[in-house]
């Protein structure tokens, strides 16, 4: 899946292949919400859980994939380098993508959890402000037709 591809999946955002591009492809004008936002505030559950599931079946063991790819290619090009100074640049290279890389899949895990979440959150609050409708009795309650 492309880049541009995943982006609208997980940020609901239509291609528009005539637009300006972007780092991740063709951009299309957002809404009034938040710059670049897409005008629409909510989202469905089946879009949330979608999102959810390309992070974890996609992009987290996309990511690993290419992780060890890189390692192991630094890896052979700083044993090629062995003596040299740019054997001490590609270990410093390295070491700084791996921080980045476990930054980027705890990122990761953090947004699908909270994909995840937040349809229940979001139904538990309804069915809580809903219940307190049903439970406060009205101010009129009591009070006779006669007025009494």
């Amino acid at each position: 899946m492309s880049d541009l591809q995943v982006a609208m999946q997980l940020n609901h955002v239509p291609a528009d292949p005539s637009g300006p591009t972007g780092p991740i492809g063709p951009a299309k004008p957002m809404g009034p919400f938040v710059p670049g936002g897409s005008g629409d505030f909510a989202s469905t559950p089946a879009e949330k859980k979608a999102a959810a599931n390309t992070i974890e079946t996609e992009l987290e063991p996309d990511t690993k994939k290419a992780t060890e790819h890189a390692d192991a290619d630094t890896g052979t090009a700083q044993k090629g380098f062995e003596g040299w100074e740019t054997a001490a640049g590609l270990k410093k290279v390295a070491d700084t993508w791996d921080q980045q890389v476990r930054s980027l899949m705890g990122r990761l895990a953090v947004e699908k959890t909270a994909l995840r979440g937040a349809s229940g959150m979001f139904a538990n609050n309804d069915h809580g402000i809903g219940s307190q409708f049903l439970t406060t009795p009205s101010k009129l309650h009591g009070i006779s037709p006669n007025g009494n």
